[in-house]
């Protein structure tokens, strides 16, 4: 997807809808997200495409990227430097766990899902976000393990994905992740989604 000439001056790169949805909603009362054009790019691999023209682009300000690390943050973190590099990034060799931002013009700074450390994606920074004395996650965990083997129709790696949905199921509007924070079913405290946030008004100055 090409970037237009009319683009806006702070993005941030997503890997699809559930992952914008989560954000819009996590940052709704800062004032500061009138300002941030949230991009859906349809992937992990258009969105690593299009990373060396959304940082050449002109005017562009602030280059956000968020990604799942998925099985191996390593190996997804070189992924996205490679492709920085093509655009004259100076990127360090590991992520920030605090979240990586690169001072420069522009600011690029890239969040890798849970946390930048575990493997994961957006479901286990989800996971997280779960009230500890929620009476409904333990029953969707067990749900979900008692699943016989033969009968799963998802991957061994996303049985968390999995619980995290059966979760969402009984929600006011299920299986909208940004939909349960907007409902107040998780919780915004948590220590994740504060760095997560804390990371994206830095990065956005």
């Amino acid at each position: 997807m090409p970037v237009p000439n009319t683009s806006p001056p702070r993005v941030l790169l997503v890997e699809g809808p559930d992952d914008k949805h989560v954000v819009e909603h996590l940052c709704r009362n800062d004032a500061w997200m009138s300002a941030l054009s949230i991009v859906d790019r349809g992937g992990v691999r258009p969105l690593l495409k299009a990373i060396e023209a959304e940082v050449m682009a002109p005017s562009r300000e602030v280059v956000g990227i968020l990604m799942d690390a998925n099985d191996s943050p390593g190996n997804r973190w070189q992924a996205a430097a490679n492709q920085l590099r093509k655009a004259g990034v100076d990127t360090p060799d590991h992520p920030d766990p605090a979240g990586t931002i690169i001072d420069g013009s522009p600011r690029v700074g890239i969040w890798l899902m849970p946390n930048n450390r575990a493997p994961g994606e957006l479901e286990d920074f989800i996971a997280r976000m779960i009230p500890k004395n929620d009476a409904v996650w333990p029953l969707s965990q067990a749900y979900v393990d008692g699943i016989p083997a033969g009968a799963r129709a998802f991957r061994a790696g996303k049985t968390l994905r999995a619980k995290v949905h059966a979760w969402l199921a009984v929600r006011a509007e299920p299986r909208k992740m940004g939909s349960a924070i907007g409902a107040g079913d998780l919780d915004v405290n948590a220590p994740d989604a504060v760095r997560f946030v804390t990371w994206l008004r830095s990065l956005l100055g």
